[in-house]
């Protein structure tokens, strides 16, 4: 008669999976200075979750901060609109620099939006495709910096982003550019 006594604790255990997936607060970078809310609300931890995105390049976390429809305001050339651009920049950029982390250096709350510093570092030991074809990392050092504007929807998702990074010295440290 084991099986009637599994049955409850077997939902109970997926229904608390549902209620709280395994992502959602695991890793979440804490913002280093925050202003005009808690790191728990939810327009705060829906960045926070974009933020352990890039930095673990896990498509769970992309999927919990975006909004079905997520769009890229400031979308570069060739990248698609929607989560699928994340998600390929992603996988892209971890390519070439498997160890990357991202740190949340300011985060400051305001309604729905919420605007963020953020600081990449990393090694570029893997390849990243160019142009002119792919450039295989030395080690070199990844140092830069990006700003972001994020609206959140009432269900704690981001729905806008507005993105501006420092590209020019990204791809001078990784060799694309003369310094």
């Amino acid at each position: 008669m084991p099986a009637p006594v599994l049955a409850p604790a077997i939902l109970a255990l997926s229904l608390l999976a549902a209620a709280a997936p395994v992502h959602a607060t695991v890793n979440l970078p804490m913002p280093a200075h925050l202003s005009g809310a808690a790191a728990t609300d939810k327009v705060a931890l829906a960045a926070r979750r974009y933020a352990a995105f890039w930095q673990s390049g896990d498509p769970v976390l992309a999927r919990q901060a975006l909004a079905d429809d997520f769009t890229d305001r400031s979308l570069p050339a060739g990248r698609p609109q929607g989560l699928a651009g994340p998600l390929q920049a992603s996988q892209v950029f971890h390519a070439a620099v498997p160890d990357l982390q991202v740190a949340i250096e300011d985060m400051l709350v305001a309604g729905d939006r919420v605007t963020l510093r953020l600081h990449f570092t990393g090694r570029f030991t893997g390849v990243f495709p160019t142009p002119q074809g792919s450039l295989q990392g030395q080690g070199q050092a990844i140092d830069f910096y990006a700003f972001d504007l994020y609206r959140v929807n009432a269900q704690g998702r981001i729905s806008d982003n507005w993105h501006l990074e420092d590209n020019l010295t990204l791809l001078r440290q990784l060799g694309v550019l003369a310094p």
